[in-house]
C-alpha cells in the first residue's frame, strides 16, 4: 500500500484592499456625524445662540428656599402676585431645569429677576 504525504501549505495573507465603491462607503461613514450636526444646527434655527427676549439680562436672578407644604404654584404667587402664575412656574421650571414638578422643603430655587423685581 502506498502512503501520501499530505501537508497542507497555509494560504499567504494578503493584505486587504479597498474598491472604489468601499472607500466612498468609509468616507460616508465617518462624514456621517458631521452631516448630522450640522442639520441638527441648521433645524433647530440657532435658538441657543440668540434670543429676542427683553428683560433683566442672562444670569440675573433671586434665590428662594423651598419651605415645607410650598409648591411651584404658591412660590409663583408669592414671588410674582401681579404676573400669570403659568408663566412664572414655566420661567422658574426652565431656569432651575426641573425634570418634574416635585419640591423638596430645603431645596433652593433660582426666581428669574424679572418676576423678584415685581
Amino acid at each position: 500500500m502506498t502512503t501520501i504525504d499530505a501537508r497542507f501549505a497555509p494560504a499567504p495573507r494578503t493584505r486587504l484592499r479597498l474598491t472604489r465603491r468601499g472607500r466612498r462607503v468609509v468616507a460616508t461613514i465617518a462624514a456621517l456625524p458631521a452631516v448630522v450636526a450640522v442639520t441638527a444646527a441648521v433645524l433647530s434655527g440657532g435658538g441657543a445662540l440668540a434670543s429676542n427676549e427683553v428683560g433683566a439680562p442672562a444670569g440675573s436672578f433671586t434665590t428662594v428656599t423651598v419651605m415645607s407644604g410650598e409648591s411651584l404654584w404658591s412660590i409663583a404667587e408669592e414671588v410674582a402676585p401681579a404676573a400669570d402664575p403659568r408663566d412664572v412656574v414655566d420661567a422658574i421650571i426652565r431656569l432651575n431645569a426641573l425634570g418634574s414638578g416635585q419640591l423638596e422643603a430645603g431645596q433652593t430655587l433660582a426666581i428669574p429677576a424679572e418676576y423678584a423685581a415685581s
